[in-house]
């Protein structure tokens, strides 16, 4: 471990990996944060770095929780939080059996559907369009994100598919947002410490990198506030599609 500490490579992929986890933590750019475990995944392995990032995730997390008190869209919580929690415990159940390469294929495919769709809806309906909230799809939307979220540290997209459609306020969004991962990510901990990833190793890494966490999500916080709608919107799901092909491109070369 002392020698990654030593390493130049390993912070110069870890501080852009969580500097970008941070913005997107505080609301800007929503799954750009995907591209944290990839960045640190250059210079150690993939689970390694996941584990590495959670405790940073959960720093950012009450930090953005923090930042946002107080401005959420309770309806959505409700309805999503449930399948989160079946979603991860099915992550925990299958975490031996299901490759991170299938799961970023499955979030890629996904994710690029619901960016295609959002495109026709704008060409059919203008840039006012808005979905009405569903039960349902809440429910099923916010499994597939705990899920994704416990296996690959991608919940993001799957959150995004349901919660953009409906055209929320952006602070809004990035409050409701901030609460919904805030407690995945505290769920995603007995877990991961339960299958051992939490060793001293990689705690201490964690808290090397720790002191980026709050400047960065306070930062993509102060950036949300000052956009508008008509800009967030197009941004975030501009943002969903370079990360949905990035995806796409790791499910698929790994798979072969």
């Amino acid at each position: 471990m002392s020698g990654l500490l030593l390493d130049p490579w390993f912070y110069a992929a870890a501080i852009p990996a969580v500097i970008l986890v941070g913005l997107s933590k505080g609301g800007f750019g929503g799954a750009v944060g995907f591209v944290g475990v990839p960045l640190m995944a250059l210079t150690m392995p993939p689970v390694q770095a996941a584990a590495i990032l959670l405790p940073i995730l959960c720093l950012m997390d009450i930090v953005s929780v923090w930042t946002w008190w107080g401005v959420y869209d309770r309806k959505m919580l409700v309805d999503m939080m449930p399948g989160a929690v079946i979603g991860i415990g099915l992550g925990w159940l299958t975490a031996a059996l299901v490759t991170e390469e299938a799961v970023r294929l499955i979030v890629g495919a996904v994710a690029i559907i619901f960016v295609l769709r959002w495109l026709y809806l704008q060409f059919r309906h203008g840039s006012d369009h808005a979905a009405e909230p569903n039960r349902v799809a809440a429910a099923i939307w916010g499994t597939v994100a705990g899920f994704t979220s416990f296996v690959a540290h991608v919940g993001g997209p799957p959150f995004q598919v349901y919660a953009l459609p409906i055209r929320l306020d952006p602070k809004v969004l990035s409050g409701t947002a901030a609460i919904f991962f805030a407690a995945t990510n505290a769920l995603k901990l007995i877990p991961y410490f339960a299958l051992g990833q939490f060793d001293t190793a990689n705690l201490t890494a964690s808290a090397v990198l720790m002191p980026l966490a709050p400047l960065s999500t306070i930062a993509g916080a102060w950036l949300v506030r000052r956009m508008r709608p008509e800009i967030f919107y197009p941004f975030t799901y501009a943002t969903v599609a370079v990360v949905a092909l990035k995806l796409l491109w790791d499910g698929i070369a790994g798979l072969l």
